[in-house]
């Protein structure tokens, strides 16, 4: 098992970092772009229940997004008492690295638990590779404004 092992996927989008800082942290835009959290369900505390497309299983999400550092941790379990920030999303604004205002980065940044397996931990990294792009698509098509 390599619990603890990391990945990260970026997109440089063609958007302000606050309007792609905004979307990843609104619950109601999870099923928009992440394959782990679709046909999602509003729970008490701030809690969505979502839907794997990739194997039907349930998941708990709480997203806790910080607007000063453009920072979102999403904690994942099956169980209030069990969620964990194994998620991260990272905004960087055009500027940091040299890009315009009208740019940024987004970065999403997955740590791998120990009950993971290989065929799952391989979905979730391949997902987050495609959900980058998908996020920067779903900006520069202008489906998201």
């Amino acid at each position: 098992m390599n619990a603890g092992e990391s990945h990260v996927a970026s997109a440089v989008i063609a958007a302000p970092a606050g309007r792609v800082f905004a979307f990843m942290g609104d619950a109601a835009m999870l099923p928009r772009w992440s394959f782990g959290a679709w046909e999602i369900e509003r729970l008490d505390g701030g809690i969505v229940r979502g839907t794997s497309l990739f194997d039907r299983s349930q998941v708990l999400v709480r997203i806790a997004a910080d607007p000063r550092t453009l920072s979102i941790d999403y904690h994942l379990g099956q169980s209030p008492e069990t969620m964990q920030p194994r998620i991260n999303v990272r905004v960087v604004p055009g500027p940091v690295v040299g890009l315009g205002e009208e740019d940024c980065v987004l970065t999403l940044l997955a740590w791998r638990g120990a009950a993971m397996t290989g065929d799952r931990w391989r979905r979730l990294t391949a997902a987050h590779e495609l959900e980058a792009v998908l996020v920067k698509d779903l900006f520069e098509s202008g489906q998201i404004t």
